[in-house]
């Protein structure tokens, strides 16, 4: 899983810090906050392609053990295919469910780190079959699992105007929610990702330059996958969760890519603090510095939050 920022390029929705070839966002900054003991236990709940989980195995050593969760079986496949160190390689248990499941998959494992990197990987973005992106035309699928679910296409076809029009403005924060949900219910039946982009286009045209920097489709389709896969919920879920996984001295760590996840982090981890389950890591989120940009325009939204268990 990964990312994702309204400033992404045309057709990625709500975009990946994960490029072609696998750039994991902020990495030297989440193991470093993370502060990884060898022979610890350590939980990525969002493995995607393994970038992060592998430079944490590399550190673990034999006596170590790494938790990866994914609810994408292709992503935990190629994470497989990544964490295959020659020497000194920790126990390293993979499993498809959703990072809302963490505390019940992980047992009674206790964790000396737990890493989040949210959102939407380049694996999915960039397999037209999958439907998360409208650069190539594809079903509109959209889910993570896609073995469980309503897909995209299921919403866009079968939700009323007035519940579309209100999941737009609230997991796309999309202005012109009303007249997009409109003209879908009218253009029905929608089947294909270039067809709800032509919709969306042709009804919801940019006024000014701020909104002629980003496809008309952007935000409805982040909406659309942010709806389709529970995102925000199960953000949720793995905050509330954390703190019983974590050992103290124990250490979260979230990288997210929009305004309404980092939110949610920033909230959850003050309420910990105040909850007096948490010492805050972090008091402004981290972000990436111009040389990662550079090299990785993705992560120029990117936003990590850490705290530490207590």
């Amino acid at each position: 899983m990964g990312e994702g920022s309204t400033d992404t390029p045309p057709g990625v929705g709500h975009g990946s810090g994960k490029v072609a070839g696998h750039v994991p966002v902020l990495l030297k900054e989440a193991i470093d906050f993370l502060a990884i003991k060898r022979g610890g236990t350590y939980i990525d709940a969002t493995v995607g392609l393994g970038g992060h989980s592998f430079e944490i195995a590399k550190r673990l050593g034999a006596p170590g053990h790494l938790i990866g969760l994914d609810k994408d079986p292709a992503a935990l496949e190629a994470a497989r295919a990544k964490l295959v160190l020659e020497e000194d390689a920790p126990e390293i248990t993979l499993l498809h469910c959703s990072f809302a499941e963490v505390l019940e998959r992980s047992g009674s494992v206790k964790a000396d780190g737990l890493l989040a990197d949210i959102g939407v990987s380049s694996l999915q973005l960039n397999d037209a079959t999958r439907g998360f992106s409208f650069q190539a035309e594809g079903p509109l699928d959209m889910r993570m699992n896609p073995q469980a679910g309503r897909t995209a296409e299921q919403v866009v076809n079968q939700v009323d105007e007035v519940t579309l029009a209100n999941l737009i403005y609230e997991f796309g924060e999309e202005r012109r929610s009303r007249r997009i949900a409109r003209a879908i219910v009218r253009s029905r039946p929608i089947r294909t990702t270039a067809q709800l982009a032509d919709v969306i286009s042709a009804a919801a045209r940019p006024m000014n330059q701020a909104e002629r920097r980003i496809h008309p489709a952007t935000r409805t389709f982040q909406a659309l996958r942010i709806f389709v896969n529970h995102e925000l919920k199960d953000l949720q879920a793995l905050l509330d969760a954390a703190p019983q996984v974590l050992k103290p001295g124990g250490r979260v760590v979230i990288i997210s890519f929009h305004s309404l996840e980092d939110r949610i982090v920033k909230d959850a981890l003050r309420e910990g603090v105040k909850q007096g389950y948490y010492e805050l890591l972090t008091k402004k989120p981290v972000t990436a510095e111009e040389e990662e940009i550079d090299r990785n325009p993705r992560s120029r939204s990117a936003k990590l939050r850490a705290a530490k268990r207590v």
